[in-house]
């Protein structure tokens, strides 16, 4: 992957280049350029092969770099961040920091990649990742509260990406309880909360987000939801770096936040973003599916559904509006 990320970096300005430049810049030869080249269609990344100018991508790619990254989260945040990796591509970046917990893996740790070959949502759905194109970051937190309590640390996480993205300049979106991200009924972002410890805690939380920033249009037929990106919803490709940065930002502080105050500070953000409060909704569950009208959410972060006449509280389960 070493050889073919370096290629992926001298090709990201989308502008022709030539075998032979490229084979000199990687210290290999022409031929040697072609199979790396032919290696990017692994990763979903057209190259478009033209005699006499050489390689270039289809379209420019906003490679993530560490320092641009950390560029936009204050000192202040940067002191509950243990370490940040970005990683050209992994099975998923929840996946790499759950398989480090055991191994001394500290909280504040966060990953992104560029590409996700097993990208998870929730209910062990896929999460489509296509290389270079959006932000998938993964941050590990500990907690010593019962892990009853530990759901709503997915709804904070829901407001910290609502900040970043009111920070980018992104509005007219809305939440939906517990885990989505919608903008004009479309999927924007998705989180992910896995958890490990043991029965008297600590608990080690990793919380991971699906950003959609910029959807390349051979990804699309694979996505089975109606969704949006960042891209289309600003009129044009966006800092990728900058995007990323903040989302990290708002995450940690978020759950910074939860840690020390529980879910009180983020409720009526919430309640402002609420896509479902006041609506008829299907709730699947493990019993099979419940509709009733949303009534909001509670103190600790339950989905209050008002079902002929009852008002039920609801921990968990799968949202779906009834329009």
């Amino acid at each position: 992957m070493h050889q073919r990320y370096r290629l992926l970096r001298l090709l990201a300005d989308g502008r022709f280049h030539s075998g032979e430049g490229l084979g000199t810049a990687l210290g290999i030869g022409r031929s040697a350029v072609w199979k790396l080249v032919r290696s990017l269609e692994g990763l979903g990344v057209d190259v478009f092969a033209v005699a006499g100018k050489g390689y270039r991508l289809a379209h420019p790619l906003d490679l993530l770099d560490r320092e641009r990254i950390l560029s936009a989260v204050d000192g202040s945040t940067r002191k509950l961040v243990s370490g940040v990796e970005v990683l050209p591509s992994i099975d998923s970046t929840n996946r790499f920091l759950m398989e480090r917990i055991d191994r001394g893996l500290p909280p504040g740790s966060a990953c992104l990649a560029e590409h996700q070959q097993a990208g998870r949502g929730r209910r062990g759905r896929a999460w489509i990742s296509p290389f270079g194109a959006n932000i998938y970051l993964s941050v590990s937190w500990r907690f010593d509260t019962s892990p009853d309590s530990l759901g709503g640390a997915g709804l904070a996480a829901g407001v910290a990406v609502a900040r970043a993205l009111h920070a980018v300049g992104i509005t007219g979106f809305g939440l939906k309880w517990p885990n989505d991200v919608l903008w004009e009924g479309r999927k924007l972002a998705g989180i992910l909360l896995e958890m490990k410890g043991e029965s008297t805690g600590p608990y080690d939380v990793v919380v991971g987000i699906g950003l959609n920033v910029r959807m390349p249009p051979g990804a699309q037929a694979s996505i089975d939801q109606p969704w949006v990106d960042i891209a289309s919803i600003a009129g044009g490709p966006q800092d990728r770096n900058r995007i990323a940065g903040l989302l990290l930002k708002n995450l940690v502080q978020g759950l910074a936040d939860f840690s020390g105050n529980g879910l009180e500070p983020f409720l009526a953000e919430w309640s402002r973003l609420d896509l479902v409060q006041g609506r008829a909704v299907s709730l699947s569950t493990g019993l099979g599916p419940v509709s009733g009208t949303a009534m909001g959410l509670d103190r600790d972060g339950a989905l209050l559904l008002r079902v002929d006449g009852e008002t039920r509280r609801y921990v968990s389960g799968e949202v779906s509006l009834r329009l």
